[in-house]
Formats: structure tokens, sequence, C-alpha cells
């Protein structure tokens, strides 16, 4: 129940794919009112019971159990007349490698989530199939209805094709760094308020044993890069202005890793390195590990997703984990964010996309989207996030009340399995559906890290999804753009280079066409002109 955003959040590096599929002659698209969620059971239970296969991502500690205790595959199977079979994986590199062997095997999943990158490349090779007249509000009423807008799929489409189509995001964006408020009191430190006060707490958290077990066993700070990447997770980009991946100041569009103040941002995180305040093994860590290592005593501050994330009534949450693995009782995870009042990130724009296999049938692929549209609306959300009515919650009205001890014993105890089925919608509260969640289990210290959350400052976003067209190389652009800034931090340990290596990717790796055909979207999207300045 944890760690689905922060999993979103994250950039893997993509491997292309070798060989290239072609679309099917099966690829036909159903009519367009064919499959609408509203007689989703009656017409699939008068069909053939099918056999689905997807690939989604979960939070690395995900399990499905098996049988009847997994009761949403339970209940899907029953109510679409299908054999859903999920296999998931944390998102990062393997996460990518393990799809990209699917392709080459030619066992391509009916539906399929994928990074923005990668996806473009899907669509080009004849992975993806086509969408058009497939994801409509006819067919997936609960998906347009709650998440997303017709006008956003435009917007948010490549090569002329729409053959991608946006996750449910998050409209609530409860991004947090979150520090250990028991090692700052036994130090006699405040929460910090400021990048340099934050700094010095991850030097005492490094230096002058917190958990005073009189052992050199901790670092004020840990992150993860997939083994790949510099990651957004270090405050020094918005102590340096940059904010998510792309912003707008002023007229300005601004590609944030690679513009012209990263030079500053990897001065300042290499300075963090030689203070020896991080993990060491930071860039090695894929996502969820770090979360883990704070959950293990050893780090006093990392980045997290989710409004439950610390909450004392998660108890697969940061809160929960750390005082069962460390047998701290005293363990106080609080929510700051050092720019909590100038700004700490962008307000949410759609995300990751979900695709459609070119190898399934129509059939395959109009169950998947019934399925689809029920996680998406009110009873599959609930479902996926709560449990079952009458045990794991009870409902009044529209208020649904918590039962965490048969949560615990029903999800949490058999492999936190939900995970798995909420890759599709957003992992806070049911809002959309006009449901009130009421927890009898929500202390005053999770009150107050909500509170915390709420007030922090959000800066505006592009405002629209940001696609490239044919021909357009991103995903190599970033592979370099991620091999030189960790030569800056690692190999060069200055970045003095950083000019020039900008300019290799505007140049050679054609940011400048990208970026710019970047700012004309967003042009287009506020009406008024946006552009990119690559530099000299």
């Amino acid at each position: 129940m944890k760690r689905t955003s922060a999993i979103l959040a994250s950039l893997a590096a993509a491997s292309l794919l070798a060989t290239a599929c072609g679309n099917n002659d099966n690829g036909a698209s159903p009519s367009a009112g064919s499959s609408s969620s509203g007689s989703s059971a009656s017409s699939a239970t008068a069909a053939t019971k099918l056999k689905l296969n997807w690939y989604v991502i979960a939070s690395a500690d995900a399990q499905l159990p098996k049988g009847d205790a997994d009761f949403v595959k339970k209940a899907i199977d029953e109510k679409f007349n299908v054999d859903l079979v999920i296999d998931y994986m944390p998102l990062g590199t393997d996460f990518q490698n393990k799809f990209n062997s699917l392709v080459a095997s030619n066992d391509i999943p009916d539906v399929f989530f994928a990074e923005g990158i990668p996806s473009n490349q899907y669509i080009a090779d004849g992975v993806a199939r086509d969408m058009t007249g497939l994801v409509t509000p006819a067919n997936m009423p609960n998906y347009f209805k709650y998440w997303v807008t017709e006008e956003e799929l435009p917007k948010y489409q490549v090569q002329g094709k729409f053959a991608r189509a946006p996750v449910p995001y998050e409209k609530n964006y409860y991004r947090s760094y979150y520090v250990r408020k028991d090692w700052l009191d036994n130090l006699g430190l405040s929460v910090p308020k400021s990048y340099d006060e934050m700094v010095e707490v991850m030097k005492a958290f490094t230096t002058r044993d917190p958990d005073g077990n009189n052992k050199n066993d901790t670092y004020g700070f840990t992150a993860y890069g997939n083994g790949t990447n510099m990651s957004l997770e270090f405050p020094t980009y918005v102590k340096n202005g940059l904010f998510g991946d792309f912003m707008v100041e002023g007229d300005q569009f601004i590609d944030t890793r690679t513009d012209p103040r990263m030079q500053q941002v990897l001065t300042d995180t290499r300075a963090l390195l030689d203070l020896g305040v991080v993990d060491r093994d930071w860039l090695l860590n894929k996502n969820g590990q770090q979360l883990e290592k704070a959950e293990q005593g050893k780090a006093g501050i990392v980045l997290g997703f989710g409004k439950n994330l610390a909450f004392d009534n998660n108890p697969e949450g940061l809160q929960a984990k750390t005082k069962e693995i460390t047998k701290v009782e005293t363990a106080n995870w609080v929510a700051f964010d050092p720019f909590a009042d100038t700004g700490t990130y962008l307000t949410p724009v759609p995300g990751n996309p979900f695709l459609f296999s070119s190898k399934s049938t129509d059939v395959e692929i109009e169950r998947s989207m019934q399925i689809l549209d029920w996680l998406a609306g009110e009873e599959g959300f609930l479902m996926t996030h709560y449990g079952r009515e009458g045990s794991e919650y009870t409902r009044s009205g529209s208020t649904i009340t918590l039962n965490q001890e048969a949560y615990k014993t029903n999800v949490t105890d058999q492999g936190n399995f939900l995970s798995v089925y909420q890759w599709f919608t957003p992992i806070s509260g049911p809002e959309a559906f006009g449901v009130e969640v009421s927890d009898p289990n929500m202390t005053d210290r999770d009150k107050e890290i909500l509170a915390t959350m709420n007030a922090y400052k959000l800066v505006p976003s592009v405002g629209t999804s940001l696609v490239v067209k044919e021909g357009m190389d991103l995903a190599a652009l970033r592979k370099r753009m991620n091999e030189l800034q960790i030569k800056v931090l690692y190999d060069d340990k200055t970045a003095d280079n950083w000019p020039a290596y900008r300019q290799e990717l505007m140049t050679k790796y054609a940011g400048k066409e990208i970026f710019e055909y970047y700012a004309q979207q967003v042009s287009e999207a506020r009406g008024t002109t946006v552009s990119f300045d690559a530099g000299n």
C-alpha cells in the first residue's frame, strides 16, 4: 500500500528493442460501444473464458498469494470470466529488460505498463496496438469520468498515432522528505527548515551516532539511482531552482536535467558526497531499496511519496516497518521539506502510459478494457486500496471505516498484494467518488504529517503532457545525459565540463530540436509563445 507512487516517480534508462515486431491482422478495433463497463459483467460471463496476461509495476515487497487469498483476482476472474495472470516488478532497469525479453520472444502481454521514453519505441516497432476506437468514454466510462479527460489524450500521443494512454494520476501530489525526529531529539537538533540546516542534520546523523549504538553505521541521506541516474531525490535540484522534469520560467521552456544550472546542482551534489553524508550505495540502489535502508536505521533522511507513507496506521509504511525492523519503539519519522514555503515540486500532469499488445485479439483487448475500467471505478478502487466491504472495511453511506487488524491479516501478511492492483489508480484516497475514509487508527501524528504536506507550496507545471515526434531519439539523449552526469560526479569530480557536455547533448543528441518541439507543444497548450534556449 505504500510505494506505488514512489515507484511511479522513477526514471529508469531503457534498453532499445533489438527486433521490431509488426502489427497483427487481428488488431482491428472492436466497435466503440461494445465494451462499456456498465454491461461488462453480463457480456463477460456470456463469453468464452479467457486467459489474459498483464505486465505491470508493483512495490518491491509485493507478492501475489495463491488461491482465494487473492480476493481481487477471484473477483475479477468471476466478474469478467477470465483467468487474469499478472506479472509484476518494481519499476527500473530490470523491469525494462524483462519486458524487452518478452517482446523478443514474441510473448507480448495483453496490457502493459511502460515509461514514456520506452513507450515511444514500442509504438514505433509495432509492439503496441492502435487504441483508436478502444480507449473511449463509451468503452471506459470510469476512466474518463474520474481520472482522464478526452482533451488530454491527443496531447499524449506520439508519432501521430493513438497507441498509448496515461495511467490515472495523482491530482494531489504527496511528495515529502522524512527525517528521524527521534534522532534529532537524541542530538538536540530541530527539524531542518532550510537547505543548509538539512545538510547540517545530514552531517550530524553521519558522525554523531544518532541511534546511540556506539557504531559508525548511519548516513544522513539515502536515495536511489537504479545504477544509472543522477537521482531527482537530491535536494540540490530545488536548491538551484529546478523542479521535476520540465518547467516554464517566464517565456522559457526548461528541461531541468540539461539546464545550465545543472552545473551547480552537480557541484552541490558532489559536495554532499565529499562530506560522506550520503549512503555510498545510493547510485546502485533500486527504487524501494532507499526506503528499506531508512527502515533498517541506516539513514535518517529519505524522500517518500504517498499520503500515508509514514502514518502510524500503515503497517507496511516507513514508520511501522522501522519500529518492526529496528525494535526502536521511539522511532519517529516526520515530514518536512526545506523548501516548503518557496516551492517543493510541480503540480501534477499525466505521467506514464499503459499500452495494448499488437498481438492480442479483439476479445482479449475488450475484456482487458472492461477490467481496467472496473479498476478505475468505485468498486474496483475500494477493493484494490482498502479490501472488501464487511471484512477489511465497513461502509455507512459515503463513509468507509477501516479494519486495520483484518487488513493486516488478509493483505499485509499475504504479501502486501494489493500493490499489484494499484498500478492503474492513484495511491491517494477515494475523494473522486465522494467517499470519505474514516480511520479510527489515524493518530494525531498522522494528521500532523498530512497537514505538513498539504501546506507545501507547489510550482505550476508546464500544464500538458509532452511527446517527441517520429525520428527524435529522446532515449539516446537521456542515456548519454545520465552517463555524463555520473561522469561528473565520480570521474571528473568537478562540474567544470558541464557546459561542454550540455552542448554535446544539444547538438550531437539533438536536444535543441527535441526541446524546441516541446516548447512548441507548451505554447499551443497555453496559448502563449514559449521558447527554448539551447545556448551557443
